[in-house]
């Protein structure tokens, strides 16, 4: 028997209904190019975002049409994330911190019609520009300068679209809204398709106490880059519940960043680990001038944080670290690091390890995780590669038939994370499957290593890599960066993570660099490494 329920949709246009209904008088402040404050309300970003529907409807944007942005994040890029799926069409933010050959062939590949590019990025623009044929490009001016030939002007379209032209579109949930296309460190970039019906849901999910807990009352300031995994998801779950929303636009740097955590009271922010550790210096440098008194939750994902980092800011500046983890082929949230009420009870240590982990499912959020034995315990020590399936996780990826090894038989999607899971359906992050290392047999986690290594006071960063060996096969070898003015050797580096440790976990040997390299995501950028130092080892078994 059916249930006699409406067929509602759940798209992006029913969440726009809402917020022009209740939370029109919310603001929207950004950091512009100049380090001046713009701010708005929802209801002004509305109607601009109206007129943006109606002008690209001029242009000829029709349904399924993919629209790129190449935008930092600020209140022209949120307009864009709304305004492209209520015309039908699918926005398709592009990473600017990828090379301009792999920009190309993104957005060749994706076929994007229009382009809207920041003003500060044309130089990088233009560098793939000619390579795909956009049929219009529109730019978001921050200066005088005269437009880039053969351009439109963002706010003069918007200035000349008629607002009352704007119509509500009846779109079917499962219609695409949104893509975004994987870094490519595995290959060629590939592009996972979202649907309306799934930014609701991971909206919804983010929501919710037990997950991100963004509600009306919050301020949310979005480090991560709306051009990378849409900026994980914060600019709907924003605009569903009618949170204040904080954009930094190009100011990324840790002192310009506390200045708006302190000016705009913000409650929740969220980035990769990379930026809270240069903000955690900063603070340990000046204890006493950032009143961060309001800032409820830092949400880390992209990459394991430090268990020191974790505890610095609890212990030294009574800031909470909430863990994260996930994909673009989660669009892009998968888990959350808030404690169940067993831990919440528990001792503190048993707290802290638990918040270095990365968290449990979110809500209809499956996980298992798979080694070439199958399926592995919930143990919190068996090690297998993580599988996902859930209403916001993609189930192919676009024009790419040749990428189907990446889900399983019986539909689950295959995350390339070794992880072990605990007792409580907690996932830790042991190694992408590329970089475990597999040592005699058995299998070292890097991840945990670096980790280690970064808990000592002079490192700034590790990465470990599996370099080969002519008797074991792979053995560990840590590249690491030293914070300025300190020093330390690498006996001293290995005898301080000594006790963490089997004895055959240890790295062999360390290496000190200037900088590690890094993906467009801020992840290390370890083919980089391995390329250099794959073949460390053998080479000294050689000398």
């Amino acid at each position: 028997m059916r249930g006699l329920i409406m067929d509602f949709q759940l798209t992006i246009p029913a969440m726009l209904r809402r917020a022009e209904q209740l939370h029109h008088d919310r603001e929207i402040a950004t950091r512009l190019a100049d380090k001046s404050i713009h701010r708005y309300t929802y209801r002004e970003m509305i109607s601009r975002a109206k007129r943006l529907v109606v002008a690209l409807k001029k242009l000829g944007v029709a349904d399924g049409d993919r629209v790129a942005t190449f935008c930092w994040n600020h209140y022209q890029h949120l307009e864009a994330y709304v305004a492209i799926p209520c015309a039908g069409a699918v926005l398709h933010t592009l990473n600017l911190r990828l090379h301009p050959n792999d920009l190309s062939y993104i957005a060749g590949h994706a076929g994007d019609r229009v382009a809207i590019v920041d003003e500060v990025l044309w130089d990088l623009f233009k560098e793939f520009r000619d390579q795909v044929r956009f049929e219009h490009v529109i730019v978001v001016r921050s200066s005088d300068r005269p437009l880039p030939e053969g351009t439109l002007d963002y706010e003069a379209l918007l200035a000349a679209a008629d607002e009352s032209q704007f119509v509500y579109a009846e779109i079917e949930e499962h219609q695409a809204a949104a893509m975004c296309y994987t870094s490519g460190t595995t290959g060629m970039p590939k592009g996972v398709l979202a649907s309306h019906r799934a930014i609701v849901l991971h909206s919804l999910a983010s929501g919710m106490t037990d997950t991100l807990g963004v509600g009306s009352c919050s301020t949310v300031m979005a480090v991560v880059p709306m051009f990378h995994a849409n900026a994980w998801g914060l600019p709907y779950t924003c605009l569903l519940v009618g949170a204040k929303q904080v954009f930094p636009g190009q100011h990324l740097d840790p002192p310009s960043l506390l200045d708006l955590l302190v000016r705009e009271r913000v409650t929740i922010t969220a980035g990769v680990p990379t930026i809270w550790l240069g903000m955690l210096e900063i603070l340990d440098a000046n204890p006493k001038k950032y009143d961060l008194s309001k800032l409820r939750t830092i949400v880390t994902g992209g990459s394991a944080a430090p268990p020191s980092m974790i505890a610095g800011y609890q212990e030294r500046h009574g800031l909470h670290i909430l863990h994260s983890w996930g994909m673009t082929e989660l669009c892009p949230v998968g888990t959350i690091g808030t404690m169940p009420h067993r831990i919440a009870e528990a001792p503190r240590e048993e707290q802290y390890a638990f918040r270095a982990k990365q968290g449990r499912p979110c809500p209809f959020v499956e996980v298992r995780a798979r080694n070439e034995n199958g399926l592995v315990p919930w143990d919190g020590q068996s090690m297998g590669e993580l599988e996902v399936r859930g209403p916001w996780i993609a189930s192919g990826y676009y024009d790419r038939p040749d990428a189907a090894t990446s889900f399983t038989e019986d539909g689950w999607f295959r995350t390339g994370d070794i992880v072990a899971i605990d007792r409580f359906g907690c996932l830790q992050l042991q190694d992408r499957a590329k970089d475990v290392i597999k040592s005699g047999g058995e299998w070292i986690s890097s991840v945990a290593l670096e980790n280690a290594l970064m808990g000592h006071p002079a490192v700034a960063e590790a990465a470990v890599i599996p370099a080969n060996h002519p008797k074991w096969a792979e053995r560990p070898l840590a590249i690491v960066v030293l914070k300025k003015e300190r020093t330390a050797t690498p006996l001293e580096l290995i005898d301080f993570i000594r006790p963490q440790f089997a004895k055959w976990w240890l790295p062999d040997a360390i290496e000190f660099a200037a900088e590690i390299p890094r993906t467009s995501a801020g992840k290390f950028l370890k083919t980089a490494l391995r390329e250099k130092y794959g073949a460390y080892y053998e080479q000294k078994d050689k000398t």
